[in-house]
């Protein structure tokens, strides 16, 4: 049920989206506590974006959850931003991230909902 959805305006090699999508949702397991087998990570590379009128290095990152702690976003920022400046060269401040608490009954799954 977890969905990490990540869009830059840096290029990844296609033989570096893979290893990239794995240590996202490794990540993004570990910190919800959530089982990989439900984690979902979508990468959107070479986006036309800008941030604060520059085309510098930048990311913007959504990871949404049921049940996602409010009082963890910051760890959670903070694990992500260092996933991006690692991987992408991306420095924190060239990032912002949209943390959703999703309703159960909003989120469907093998024809149903959670």
């Amino acid at each position: 049920m977890p969905l990490l959805r990540i869009q830059t305006n840096q290029s990844i090699a296609p033989e570096r989206r893979q290893s990239l999508a794995a240590r996202a949702s490794a990540l993004v397991s570990e910190l919800l506590g959530k089982p990989e087998r439900y984690v979902m990570v979508a990468l959107e590379p070479d986006c036309h974006m800008l941030f604060a009128g520059s085309d510098a290095p930048l990311a913007n990152m959504e990871l949404k959850s049921i049940g996602l702690p409010e009082s963890e976003t910051a760890r959670f920022s903070d694990a992500l931003c260092r996933l991006v400046r690692d991987e992408l060269g991306v420095e924190a401040e060239r990032v912002y991230i949209e943390f959703v608490d999703a309703p159960r009954r909003m989120w469907g799954w093998n024809g149903g909902t959670f």
